[in-house]
């Protein structure tokens, strides 16, 4: 019976603990990454959507508002288009870094998980709630 108590009770080192808490602040720093790429997701869909609604459009000499910052600007249907596609493919750069960045740090929560796993074994949680 006390060989049991022996096997759940695990010295927790100085190096132990920097590991877990590096772990904690990846985990929150993927989860931030992932709301941001999904926030970006919703503009470049919204830009999509103004973009095939001025397609749309049929009179090529009406100008259209564009709003840069707080001011809205009018353009030609063309020029705002232009602006839509150089908007789009900005979001879609910044998406791709942002899904880099949450990729290598997949990375090194795995090798965290492979050894805190590895020294704790099942007295220790590293898997994200889903609630």
């Amino acid at each position: 019976m006390k060989k049991g108590v022996a096997a759940e009770d695990v010295n927790v080192t100085f190096e132990d603990q920097q590991k877990i808490n590096k772990f904690a602040r990846n985990t929150n720093r993927m989860s931030e990454l992932k709301d941001e790429i999904e926030a970006k997701k919703k503009s470049l869909q919204n830009l999509e959507d103004a973009s095939d609604d001025l397609m749309m459009c049929e009179d090529d000499a009406l100008l259209i508002p564009y709003q840069i910052g707080d001011v809205f600007i009018s353009h030609s249907q063309e020029e705002t288009q232009e602006l839509l596609e150089a908007a789009k493919e900005a979001l879609q750069d910044e998406i791709k870094a942002l899904e880099g960045r949450v990729a290598s740090i997949q990375g090194v929560l795995g090798d965290l998980k492979i050894q805190l796993y590895a020294k704790f074994g099942n007295n220790i949680n590293l898997e994200a709630d889903e609630s």
